[in-house]
């Protein structure tokens, strides 16, 4: 009991800002009784040691000491960090030979690269015994490098875990590996390998842990304290001692003399019974999850009883009622039936949740944007504070965006993730163009990135990558690489020049222009030289020869005019990838691996780098995570993302452990870190002002509350929890009305009416349907002369095959070839062999087009087989002549695909199909007229090659993936009972009777080119010219998925 009453525990409420409640007690001589003796001595302070849970939280402290020193220059106490320990190791213990007998703790890159050497073979590794549990079953373990760094952070995770609750690797051997599933008994094994072969491997580099090394200083510093006492006051002020060797440390500083520890929000209303029932663990493992857990198992530890902690400062009524309403709603469950005692009707809370108020949003985007009015309202007033508490970092990036429309650079100490930075997306587009060649995207985002440089002016090196965008990279198929891009450019150029129909951009490039954009592309290869040596390696290369060639390259592409490399190494951004290069650099891991791994390695080894911000930010607004806010006081707190999988977050399972191997070897469960996260929504609480927000979706799909969310509305009841949402629909609605517009009426569909002397005098076949179907794409692409811009080139689709089929079929017509001859089949696959050589598809493509080319000569050589007796002369791909369509003063112009004569003098149009559109119904209908005004032009004697006569048939030739080749005639559709059929003429009369019809109509000034009169899906969006005509808004509420599309 003496030892009890000797050590000097305390506790500051919720309520209570914690910081200058731990100041004020210092100065007042509370914590430790007779300090100070003299307030106005200036180096009274300096004999003062504080021991804080993190950095900030030591930033903040010094500066409320300063503010509230009774003198104006003093010496300050020495405040030293526990998260930080291995960084400020110089702080702690010097004067001990067990300190210079430490070993320094191995880097993060280095201790990842090494473990992943370990974790790579396993699959190799696995003992006889162990691969015979699966059978023939694929064991799921790393298959490449990258995989294997992945699984490396998990284990080097695992190892930190163990050291730093004290452990010990020699537990495993407790484990019995015959009753554990075949996967764990393989992970087991697994471990069993590394934990023998991991020290040795430490000892060899003469390195530690960081886990074990931060143990061993917080160890030392409390030897040296219960060794050597200090001579004036020692105080460890919130923390919650969640590491065992710091609860070594507490318990050493509370036995001091002049010692005290301070803790942060200790329940005081817990009844005895809850309180016992948080020791029972062994039968309750959810009380991990409790934020009290940690407080009860540190005071077991310090030897304290909960009514011998002593509280500091004062708090206000409102809020120790809202500090007793959260001891209710955290109860453990073992005693929620007290719950039912309560009596709601009485508001009793009402004082406590005076200044709470709750919002629930429709989705993360209102959440986010909700979130930064309520935070800019916070801070409307001069010298009031706000903060947004969060575990949720998309819900932060997204604040931060909210709130630069009111012109606030929030001080987010979460920071972002490294590889989004333009030094890392430059690295990233680097690999990814030398390693998988071939993507547009990837090389244009490199050309066009804000840090390539090339040795050249900026805007040079953009107005060429726009030069080499139009001339390699749009238009038609291809793969544009590296190595290639400056014969692939010369290629194209000469290819658009002399093409029959030239490119837009032949008219938009100047000479200059194209000189430019072959400086830049020789400049690009010359750059990539150190890395694109890599790119066909096949032998497995050093982590040092490949990073050193990946820097070189990079320092390349980013040297400006003038040499200088500076704009990729500047900022917080430059800075931080610049320390992860030089990681990489000095990690000396023996990892040996291939080339073409590395893209998948360079993700693996940044993920979780993050860059933090510098000065520049609001002072008086800030971002956190539940770590930062630890000890922060603020005005107005709001406590975001309060939905169960984000705050409290997902208890993960290891990989590598179950959660009964980790209870057998003395780990705590994930719940632990509940626990924590539940201490720190219960600190949070205690601010003046709390909005609580969550959104009722997330990631399109429903959400859950937070366990903590719920709980206090249960507590409070229904009337009371509406309370506090009515509270929350001021900052909804403020959020809602910051983006509203007064209505408006929709804009009307386009219907454009250009002079008649500007409309087109000629039009082809093809063009007919689109003049249909929408009149304004004609009107955009005749009159106003738009050309939409050419796609990103792209491997061969089903349109390249339909050609690629197409012009082999027409030259073997061309030739004149019998298809009754017995060596047909061969000539045919002759030719198409020719045409697959001269286009030189990429080696998979070919591998699938040619065997179904292959299987389609035989049903090509039948069909031709079972017309030869009715077919005179075969004519592939005839042009008409331009004939005018009665007296509307428009031309019509057409191209047959292939025209057969037959024996009686008639005409066959076909038209071959590699897909199922038009439909022979459309055709028809004369939806899509083609075929129909062929045979209208064929009857006025617009093919020379036939002269003037009858078309007998209009037929599409389908030409499907399988091999099949299926004719279908338009004359005739529907079932026997319901058909309609109409002889080729007949329907021919007819489409150009239509036609003139449609085109008297555009003699008509007051006849506009409607935009979308009759597309095929009223949902398809996808025309060149739609975003033009502003369809999205004039059809909002009016689309629905009619069209005439079969």
């Amino acid at each position: 009991m003496a030892e009890r009453q000797h050590r000097r525990v305390f506790s500051i409420a919720p309520g209570i800002p914690f910081l200058p409640a731990l100041v004020d007690a210092l100065q007042s001589g509370t914590l430790v009784p007779g300090f100070p003796s003299n307030t106005t001595d200036p180096m009274a302070l300096a004999r003062v040691t504080i021991y804080v849970p993190t950095r900030r939280a030591a930033r903040s402290l010094r500066s409320l000491l300063v503010e509230k020193s009774p003198v104006k220059s003093a010496i300050l106490p020495v405040i030293r960090p526990l998260g930080d320990v291995d960084e400020d190791a110089a702080m702690f213990d010097m004067g001990s030979d067990a300190f210079f007998d430490l070993l320094p703790p191995i880097g993060s890159t280095e201790r990842l690269l090494l473990l992943a050497r370990l974790v790579r073979p396993w699959r190799e590794r696995l003992p006889d015994h162990v691969r015979a549990l699966f059978g023939n079953e694929e064991i799921a373990i790393p298959a490449t490098t990258a995989d294997a760094i992945w699984l490396a952070r998990d284990l080097a995770a695992l190892m930190d875990q163990v050291e730093t609750e004290a452990s010990g690797w020699a537990t495993l051997a407790h484990i019995v590996s015959e009753e554990l599933p075949n996967w764990w008994q393989v992970t087991l094994d697994f471990l069993g390998i590394v934990t023998s072969l991991w020290p040795d491997i430490l000892a060899d580099r003469h390195r530690s842990n960081p886990a074990a090394h931060r143990n061993r200083l917080i160890e030392l510093e409390a030897e040296r304290l219960m060794r050597n006492p200090p001579d004036g006051p020692v105080i460890a002020a919130g923390s919650t001692g969640s590491i065992p060797a710091t609860a070594k440390l507490l318990a050493a500083i509370a036995s001091l003399q002049q010692g005290a520890v301070v803790l942060p929000g200790l329940d005081r209303d817990m009844d005895a019974e809850s309180w016992e029932v948080l020791g029972n663990i062994a039968n309750n493992p959810s009380i991990f999850g409790h934020p009290q857990y940690g407080l009860k198992k540190l005071l077991g530890e310090l030897g304290v009883l909960r009514h011998d902690v002593v509280p500091l400062g004062s708090v206000a009524p409102q809020k120790r009622a809202r500090e007793h309403l959260l001891a209710e709603a955290m109860r453990p469950a073992d005693t929620s039936e007290a719950w039912s005692t309560i009596d709601r009707a009485s508001g009793q809370f009402s004082a406590a949740i005076g200044s709470v108020a709750l919002v629930e949003a429709a989705n993360e985007r209102e959440e986010a944007l909700t979130v930064a009015v309520a935070l800019r309202d916070a801070i409307d007033q001069p010298d009031r504070t706000a903060a947004l508490i969060t575990a949720d970092r998309d819900l932060a990036r997204r604040v931060s965006t909210e709130l630069a429309r009111f012109n606030i650079a929030a001080d987010d100490s979460g920071g972002h993730a490294l590889r989004e930075t333009q030094p890392a997306t430059l690295m990233r587009l680097t690999l990814e163009t030398v390693f998988n060649p071939g993507d547009p995207v990837s090389l244009l985002a490199l050309l066009k990135h804000p840090l390539t440089r090339l040795g050249l002016e900026r805007s040079t090196v953009r107005q060429a990558a726009e030069t080499i965008e139009l001339v390699s990279l749009r238009g038609g198929t291809g793969r544009a690489s590296l190595s290639g891009l400056a014969a692939f450019f010369e290629t194209r150029l000469a290819e658009g020049s002399s093409a029959p129909f030239e490119p837009v951009w032949v008219r938009q490039i100047s000479v200059a222009q194209i000189e430019a954009a072959r400086i830049a592309c020789a400049a690009l290869s010359r750059s990539m030289e150190p890395l694109a040596a890599f790119a066909d390696m096949a032998e497995p290369v050093q982590m040092a020869e490949i990073i050193h060639a990946s820097v070189a390259s990079l320092e390349n592409l980013a040297r400006d005019d003038k040499g200088d490399i500076a704009a990729l190494y500047s900022g917080a951004a430059g800075e931080q990838f610049a320390a992860f290069l030089r990681n990489l650099v000095s990690a000396d891991a023996g990892l040996d691996f291939l080339p073409s791994e590395w893209p998948g390695m360079i993700e693996a080894l940044m993920s979780g780098e993050v860059v933090k911000p510098k000065a520049g930010a609001h002072p008086r607004l800030f971002i956190w995570g539940a770590l930062e806010a630890r000890l922060q006081t603020v005005d107005t707190v709001i406590i975001g993302g309060l939905n169960e999988g984000s705050w409290p977050g997902k208890t993960r399972n290891d990989p590598f452990m179950s959660r009964p191997m980790k209870s057998i070897v003395n780990l705590e469960p994930p719940e632990r870190r509940t626990g924590l996260a539940a201490h720190d929504f219960q600190m949070a609480m205690g601010m003046d002002h709390v909005i609580l927000t969550r959104s009722q979706r997330s990631a399109n799909a429903p959400t859950v509350a937070s366990r903590w969310l719920q709980r206090l509305e249960t507590v409070l009841g229904k009337p009371a929890a509406a309370e506090l949402r009515t509270r929350g629909t001021k900052y909804l609605n403020w959020a809602r009305e910051i983006d509203h517009a007064a209505d408006e009426d929709f804009v009307k569909r386009p219907e454009p009416k250009p002079p008649l002397e500007a409309r087109p005098k000629h039009f082809s076949v093809t063009e007919i349907e689109t003049l249909r179907r929408d009149p304004y794409a004609i009107f955009a692409r005749r009159i106003l002369r738009l050309r939409p811009i050419e796609p990103l080139i792209r491997d061969p689709d089903v349109a390249e095959r339909g050609s690629l089929f197409h012009n082999i079929l027409a030259h073997f017509t061309e030739q004149g070839i019998d298809p009754v001859h017995a060596d047909a089949a061969a000539q045919l696959l002759d030719i198409g062999r020719r045409y697959f050589d001269d286009i030189a598809l990429p080696e998979e493509i070919d591998a699938v087009w040619w065997p179904r080319f292959r299987a389609l000569v035989p049903e090509f050589l039948d069909w031709e087989r079972s017309r030869a007796p009715l077919i005179a002369k075969r004519h592939p791909e005839i042009a008409s002549k331009k004939i005018p369509v009665e007296a509307t003063g428009v031309t019509l112009s057409g191209r047959a695909d292939r025209v057969d004569l037959r024996r009686d003098g008639t005409v066959d149009i076909i038209d071959y199909k590699t897909g199922s559109t038009p439909s022979k119904r459309q055709a028809h209908v004369l939806l899509s007229p083609q075929l129909a005004l062929e045979a209208a032009l064929l009857a006025r004697g617009a093919f020379h090659e036939v002269g003037k006569r009858d078309a007998a048939d209009l037929l599409y030739v389908r030409l499907r993936p399988n091999g099949r080749v299926d004719p279908e005639s338009i004359l005739k559709i529907g079932t026997a009972a319901n058909s309609t059929e109409k002889t080729a003429p007949e329907l021919g009369e007819l489409s150009w009777r239509r036609l003139t019809e449609l085109l008297n109509a555009y003699r008509d000034p007051h006849k506009g080119y409607l935009s979308r009169a009759l597309p095929f899906k009223e949902t398809d969006l996808t025309g060149d010219y739609d975003h033009l005509a502003r369809v999205l808004e004039w059809s909002a509420g009016g689309a629905d998925d009619g069209g005439d599309a079969e």
